[in-house]
């Protein structure tokens, strides 16, 4: 296989698992949007277990019904990828059409499919992790003793739950940001590296500059 070419369809995937925890190194010294969003789920368990109404079952439910969509479209794309694989010599010519300076052999191809369905399972498993992490969170929630004052450690417990199952979710959301090269490589090895980069930047700005991070900033204790 062309090593540029090799170099150009891996790179999102090494992007994408040394995101996390080069980010987490991050936010010890800049708490990105989804740690400022773990206090206020703090701050929702808390007020949860103060009150008797549906409205938490149905936030919970809409949370659920979220990562079940993306869990149930993810399968579906790797079924498909696993189609490709068998006849990806009948996609080479329609292929060739698009392709910007690169000409990629059978076995390039065959391994850039590799790549995508490492993404995509990658993707799967976040999702029915934070499906059963929800689960989970949902379950505590129900069993709260209601009757008494919640203890520091049940909230803190339940609503660590509740963000380890959007940890989950955010990372299958993550692979889906990082198809985007996956695809551009098909046209060019460079389009797949500046995508990668551009990808990257957007994800950055988003957790650590975005406008939406800093209004919530203002509210977080």
């Amino acid at each position: 296989m062309n090593g540029f070419a090799f170099f150009a369809s891996v790179l999102p995937l090494i992007v994408l698992f040394a995101y996390g925890p080069v980010t987490h190194l991050v936010g010890v010294r800049r708490p990105s949007l989804s740690q400022l969003m773990d206090e206020h789920r703090r701050d929702w368990v808390t007020h949860a277990l103060h009150r008797e109404t549906p409205l938490d079952a149905i936030l919970s439910g809409n949370l659920m019904n979220a990562v079940s969509f993306f869990a149930s479209t993810t399968a579906l794309l790797i079924l498909a990828l696993f189609t490709v694989i068998g006849q990806l010599p009948e996609f080479a010519p329609a292929l060739a059409t698009i392709t910007f300076g690169m000409d990629y052999a059978p076995a390039d191809l065959q391994i850039h499919n590799v790549a995508m369905l490492v993404l995509f399972v990658s993707a799967f498993l976040s999702f029915t992790l934070s499906l059963r992490q929800f689960n989970h969170f949902c379950i505590l929630l129900g069993a709260a003793d209601r009757t008494r004052d919640p203890l520091i450690d049940e909230v803190r417990i339940i609503a660590r739950v509740n963000a380890l199952a959007a940890q989950s979710f955010n990372s299958g959301i993550r692979a889906y940001y990082f198809a985007i090269p996956m695809l551009g490589w098909f046209v060019s090895g460079w389009l797949a590296i500046v995508l990668t980069l551009g990808t990257l930047f957007f994800l950055i700005h988003r957790e650590y500059f975005s406008e939406a991070r800093w209004l919530i900033a203002r509210i977080t204790p």
